[in-house]
C-alpha cells in the first residue's frame, strides 16, 4: 500500500475522532485545506473508499447519524482510546501527515529519539510473526561479559526511550525482560514456540510502573501528597492508571495508587523532587527518607 494512501486513512480517522458528527461538507473543506488533496475538494467516491479502507485496516467503523445533520462519527470510540497502539499510530501518523503536507512546519516540531536498539526491531518482529525462538547475545548492565542464549519472544514494549523484549528463557523457563540496547546480536532459529494461553501482558505488568515486573513487590495502596507545581504535573500526567484524587485544597492534592512500589515507581516519585510527600505505606516513606539522607551525605563530603 502506498504510504500516502495510508496517511490519508489516518488523517480521516484523526479528523473524525477529534470532530465527532462532522458532515461530509466539513470533511471535504478540511481535506481541501490539509495539503493532502492538492487544494481540491474531497470526491464522494474517494471518501467512501477511504471509509471502507479504514474499517478493513484499523477495524474502525465510521458511521453517519442522520439525526445529527448527517454527521460522521467513530463507532465505539472509547475502544479506540483504550487501544494504546492504535491511538499512538493514528496520533503519530496524523502529525507526520501535517509535516509532509506543509514543509513550513518541518523545523518547528521535535520528536524524542530512542538512542539505540532499533536495528534489531525488524528481526524481532519477524520472529514474533513466525513464532520462532530467538538466539540473542546480550550483556546486561553490571555484567563483565556477554552471554548467548535462546528466548521465546512474547512482546515488545517501549519505556523511557528504550525498547524492551519480554520473552521466556528457554533454559530457565522464566519470563524475563531484555533491553534491546544491551543486545549485541540476534539470530532467528528454526525452533517453533507457542505463547501460553495463560500469558497476558496486562496481567504480567499489573500494578507496575515502567518495565520491571517484579513479583517481589505486592500491589499496595500508596498515598502521596503533592505540592506546588507537582499538583498540576501529576494531575495532567498520571504516574499510573490507578492514580486517583483523594482530596485537595489550596496548597496540595492527595493522590492514591494501587501499584507495586518497585524501583521504577520510586524513581517517578523522586522526579518530583521536594514537591511530594509520602503518606503511606510507612516502609516506603522510610525508604524515601533514606534516599534523601544519602543525597545529603554526598554534598557534605
Amino acid at each position: 500500500m502506498a504510504a500516502n494512501k495510508f496517511g490519508r486513512y489516518v488523517w480521516l480517522v484523526d479528523l473524525i475522532k477529534c470532530h465527532p458528527y462532522i458532515t461530509f461538507k466539513e470533511i471535504s473543506d478540511k481535506w481541501e485545506n490539509s495539503g493532502l488533496g492538492d487544494g481540491k475538494p474531497l470526491p464522494w467516491k474517494t471518501f467512501m473508499n477511504h471509509k471502507e479502507a479504514v474499517q478493513t485496516i484499523f477495524d474502525i467503523i465510521i458511521s453517519c447519524d442522520a439525526k445529527r445533520g448527517y454527521g460522521y462519527y467513530i463507532e465505539d470510540a472509547d475502544r479506540l482510546e483504550g487501544d494504546a497502539f492504535r491511538a499512538w499510530l493514528i496520533d503519530s501518523y496524523a502529525t507526520l501527515n501535517q509535516l509532509q503536507a506543509d514543509r513550513r512546519l518541518e523545523k518547528r516540531i521535535s520528536f524524542e529519539k530512542i538512542p539505540s536498539g532499533g536495528k534489531f526491531l525488524q528481526t524481532l518482529l519477524q520472529a514474533m510473526r513466525q513464532s520462532c525462538v530467538l538466539e540473542i547475545t546480550h550483556q546486561g548492565f553490571g555484567k563483565s561479559h556477554a552471554s548467548t542464549f535462546q528466548v521465546e519472544p512474547f512482546h515488545l514494549k517501549v519505556y523511557n526511550r528504550r525498547w524492551y523484549l519480554i520473552g521466556r528463557s528457554v533454559y530457565s523457563d522464566d519470563i524475563r525482560t531484555y533491553a534491546l540496547d544491551r543486545i549485541q546480536n540476534v539470530v532467528i532459529t528454526d525452533i517453533k514456540f507457542e505463547i501460553p494461553n495463560t500469558f497476558n501482558i496486562d496481567k504480567y505488568f499489573e500494578g507496575c510502573v515502567g518495565i520491571i515486573a517484579d513479583a517481589e513487590y505486592d500491589i499496595e495502596h500508596v498515598i502521596i501528597k503533592a505540592y506546588a507545581w507537582a499538583r498540576q504535573y501529576l494531575s495532567t500526567l498520571p504516574i499510573h492508571e490507578s492514580q486517583r484524587v483523594l482530596s485537595s485544597d489550596d496548597e496540595s492534592i492527595t493522590f492514591e495508587f494501587n501499584v507495586r512500589p518497585n524501583y521504577d515507581f520510586v524513581q517517578m516519585l523522586l522526579q518530583q523532587t521536594d514537591q511530594i510527600e509520602i503518606i503511606e505505606p510507612q516502609w516506603l516513606k522510610d525508604g524515601i527518607c533514606h534516599i534523601a539522607e544519602n543525597i545529603i551525605s554526598y554534598y557534605k563530603k
